[in-house]
C-alpha cells in the first residue's frame, strides 16, 4: 500500500503529539519529600535520555499535594513542569476518604489560581485515583494492599472534579481513572467506565506468576491485558499508565529480573507502543521511596541521572515482529470530550473547609452541591463478600509522617503483592476504623465476578516507608 507524503507527515505529527513520559512519586528514595530541584532534575533527565530523541516529556503524578507540607501545599512538580516545559497527567489521590479528596481538590484549585495558563496549558489529563478499585477488591484485601475505594466513591469523586473545573481553564481536560485490567474487566466497576473520558491501565507481566510469565511471554501478556481493557472501554481511549520490567529483584514465577530482560521488554513493549499514538507513562525513570527494597525498575543509576541508561532505549534492536505488529495496535490516545456521568440519587454534600494536619490549614471553598450515582451494570454478577472490618482509614496528624490516606507516599510503582499505586498500610500514624466514604454503602463489599481464575498483571510489589513486600498473587475472582 502506498501513502502520500502528506499522509505520512500527518501520521508522524500524530505520533509525535502523543504523551510519553514516566511516573513520578512524591518521595525520594530515602523517604524525604521530593523538592522542586528533585523534580526539575528528573524532568530534565527524562527529556535528555540517550536514544529516545527527547520524546519523554510528560510526567504522571499521583497527588496534587506536596509531601511534608502541613497546609496542603501544591506539589513542587507543578513548578518544575512549568520550568522544564513538561506536560502533566495529574493525579488526585482517591483512597483517602472524602476529607482527603477535598484536600486534593483544594490543591488543584490553588494550582490553577497560582500558576494560571502556565500550568493548565500543560495538563493532558486528570486521573481520579489510582488502582483504588483493585485495592478494594477481594484480592486486594486478601493481599493487604492498603485502603482502596469502591466504584460509587470514584464516580462521586469524578463528579466533584468535573464540578470544580466546569467553566474554567481545565473544563475540557479529559478525566479518567487508572486501575488494573482485572479491575476494569470486572462488570461491577462499569459505572466508572461510564463516568470517565479515558481509562488508564497498569500491567506488569513480571508479576503474573501463576502463568508462564518468562520474558519470552512478556510482550504477549502485556498486550493481552491491554486488549482486554480496550474490550470493555466502550470505544473510549485507553492510556498505558504503568508498565515495566525490573532490573533487580527476586524471581516471580518464571520471570527473572535483570537488565537483559528489562532490555528485551523495552524492545518488545515500549518500542512497539512508541511506534503508535498510544499515550504512555513508563515505570520508571528512577525508583522512589515506596519501591520495595529488593525490586528496582529504574532506567538510570540514581546517583547519575544524566549518565547512560542501564540499557539501550533507542529501539534500534527491537524485534521485527514487534515493529510490524505495532501497526495493528489501535489508537488509544485521542482525548474524549469532557462528559458528565448519568446520575440518579446519591447526594453529595458541598465540600467543606477542612484540614489534614495538626496545623491550621488553608481553607478549601466548598463546591456546589450535586447529585451523582451509578448502578452496577445489569450484566454484572455480584457476589456478597464480608467487608474489611470498619473500612480502614489513617488518622491524619501531619503529612510529615506521610499517612496512608494521602498520596504523598504513593510513588509511582505497584503498592502491594498483587499491585496498586497506593501505599500499603504501613505508616507511623495510627490506623483507626472509619465509616465508608460518602455515597458508598459501608455494608457492601466490593462486588466480584466468578467466571474463571486469572492472574493479576497489574503492578509490582510495593510498600510505604521501605517496609517488606510480599510476592505476587493469583487474581482468582475476575474474568
Amino acid at each position: 500500500m502506498r501513502y502520500s507524503a502528506s499522509a505520512l507527515l500527518a501520521l508522524a505529527a500524530s505520533v509525535a503529539a502523543q504523551s510519553r513520559g514516566f511516573n513520578y512519586g512524591a518521595l525520594d528514595l530515602d523517604g524525604s519529600p521530593r523538592t522542586l530541584q528533585d523534580f526539575t532534575d528528573q524532568f530534565n533527565a527524562a527529556k535528555a535520555l540517550p536514544g529516545t530523541n527527547g520524546q519523554f516529556t510528560s510526567a504522571r503524578l499521583f497527588t496534587m499535594i506536596q509531601a511534608g507540607s502541613s497546609n496542603n501545599q501544591v506539589i513542587a512538580a507543578i513548578q518544575a513542569a512549568i520550568d522544564t516545559d513538561t506536560s502533566l497527567l495529574l493525579g488526585l489521590w482517591g483512597s483517602g476518604g472524602q476529607e482527603g479528596f477535598n484536600a486534593e481538590l483544594g490543591a488543584l484549585r490553588s494550582a490553577i489560581e497560582q500558576y494560571g495558563d502556565a500550568f493548565t496549558s500543560r495538563v493532558v489529563g486528570i486521573s481520579v485515583g489510582s488502582e483504588d478499585l483493585y485495592r478494594e477488591s477481594p484480592t486486594g484485601i486478601l493481599n493487604e494492599s492498603g485502603v482502596g475505594a469502591g466504584p460509587q466513591t470514584i464516580v462521586s469523586y469524578i463528579g466533584q472534579l468535573r464540578e470544580l473545573i466546569a467553566g474554567g481553564p481545565l473544563a475540557n481536560a479529559p478525566v479518567g481513572h487508572v486501575d488494573t485490567w482485572p479491575a476494569w474487566t470486572n462488570g461491577s466497576n462499569s459505572a466508572v467506565i461510564e463516568a470517565v473520558d479515558w481509562l488508564g491501565v497498569d500491567a506488569y507481566p513480571y508479576f503474573e506468576n501463576t502463568v508462564a510469565n518468562g520474558i519470552e511471554n512478556g510482550e504477549s501478556l502485556f498486550f493481552e491485558a491491554l486488549d482486554k481493557t480496550r474490550g470493555v472501554a466502550n470505544g473510549k481511549s485507553v492510556w498505558v499508565t504503568e508498565t515495566g520490567w525490573p532490573v533487580e529483584g527476586p524471581a516471580s514465577g518464571a520471570a527473572q529480573a535483570g537488565t537483559d530482560n528489562a532490555q528485551t521488554y523495552w524492545n518488545n513493549v515500549a518500542c512497539r507502543l512508541l511506534d503508535t499514538d498510544t499515550n504512555l507513562w513508563w515505570f520508571t525513570l528512577d525508583d522512589d521511596q515506596a519501591t520495595s527494597d529488593d525490586v528496582s525498575f529504574s532506567l538510570v543509576n540514581p546517583s547519575d541521572l544524566t549518565g547512560q541508561p542501564l540499557y539501550d532505549l533507542s529501539c534500534s534492536n527491537a524485534s521485527s515482529s514487534s515493529s510490524s505488529a505495532s501497526s495493528s495496535v489501535p489508537s488509544t490516545s485521542s482525548s474524549a470530550p469532557s462528559m458528565t456521568s448519568s446520575v440518579e440519587s446519591a447526594s453529595v454534600d458541598p465540600l467543606p473547609s477542612m484540614s489534614v494536619s495538626s496545623e491550621p490549614s488553608a481553607s478549601v471553598d466548598p463546591l456546589p452541591s450535586m447529585s451523582i450515582s451509578s448502578e452496577p451494570s445489569s450484566s454484572s454478577v455480584i457476589v456478597s463478600i464480608d467487608p474489611i472490618p470498619g473500612s480502614v482509614s489513617s488518622t491524619l496528624s501531619s503529612f510529615e509522617t506521610v499517612p496512608v490516606t494521602t498520596a504523598a507516599d504513593a510513588g509511582s510503582r505497584p503498592s502491594d503483592v498483587a499491585g496498586g499505586e497506593g501505599p500499603a498500610v504501613v505508616t507511623s500514624t495510627s490506623v483507626v476504623a472509619a465509616p465508608a466514604p460518602t455515597g458508598e454503602d459501608s455494608s457492601a463489599a466490593p462486588a466480584a465476578q466468578t467466571t474463571g481464575p486469572q492472574t493479576y498483571d497489574g503492578a509490582a510489589t510495593r510498600v510505604a516507608g521501605g517496609a517488606a513486600a510480599g510476592l505476587a498473587a493469583v487474581f482468582a475472582l475476575f474474568l
